[in-house]
């Protein structure tokens, strides 16, 4: 699919079909916007690489997943009418802050394997991290001593970022959405992998009962026998729930 500029090369985008888009596709953390090639193959549909990944340059300071939100906000301008929002894991943050932030310019939303919870507190660092890091900061460790440990104690994507990149995922790993899902005016449908073990499905029933406890729409479907990367595992699915849900 073609690769589109937007706002001056701050942002590009995958562009899908040949009418006026109607759908604005959010991937997940370490992805792009082609995760969903096969999903959108017969929508007229954008989906985006989110600010650093991909071809879009990373944002300048750290930023939650509402600040991404806000970033986004100028691209549904671009619609004749309200888009449905498609977000996996990373951009199912994104789009329930978007959702939640501007119901007047958003149609249904579809959010699949997203942390939109975070059930357990952080973790405070141990006595030893914390010694190690204020001999760093006396310089008395070395910066490649603490990075190697850092890395060690990091997930794969917190081991993969950089920079500002590794900022924003600390930023965002730490960020929970009870108030965004209490205030969605948007019909959701929370599409799931069964086998999901990065973002479990008590995630997603918890998130439900959030939604409908505040007054709003909701529903559920589990696939079993997918994991957590659904637009890449179960494409044909999450083109029949879109299909559904645009058509109501």
């Amino acid at each position: 699919m073609p690769l589109r500029a937007l706002f001056d090369g701050a942002l590009f985008a995958e562009s899908y079909g040949e009418g006026p888009p109607r759908v604005l596709a959010l991937h997940g953390w370490g992805r792009r916007g082609n995760d969903f090639a096969r999903s959108l193959a017969g929508f007229d549909a954008l989906a985006v690489d989110l600010p650093g990944f991909g071809a879009t340059p990373a944002p300048a300071e750290p930023i939650g997943a509402r600040g991404y939100a806000d970033v986004l906000a100028p691209v549904l301008e671009m619609f004749d009418s309200p888009p449905a929002l498609l977000g996996h894991s990373f951009g199912g943050r994104i789009a329930v802050c978007l959702a939640a932030a501007s119901p007047e310019r958003v149609g249904p939303l579809v959010v699949t394997g997203t942390p939109l919870l975070r059930k357990a507190p952080s973790r405070k660092p141990s006595v030893g991290y914390r010694l190690i890091r204020t001999l760093n900061q006396a310089g008395l460790v070395s910066d490649r001593r603490i990075e190697e440990i850092r890395r060690s104690r990091g997930s794969a994507d917190y081991r993969a970022a950089t920079g500002v990149m590794r900022d924003i995922l600390v930023k965002v790993v730490n960020e929970t959405y009870e108030d965004e899902l209490g205030r969605l005016e948007s019909r959701v449908m929370l599409l799931w992998g069964g086998e999901d073990h990065e973002v479990p499905v008590e995630v997603a029933e918890e998130s439900l009962r959030l939604i409908r406890r505040s007054g709003g729409s909701a529903e559920l479907e589990v696939l079993d026998g997918v994991g957590h990367l659904v637009p890449t595992q179960a494409p044909d699915a999450l083109a029949r729930v879109l299909e559904e849900v645009m058509a109501r």
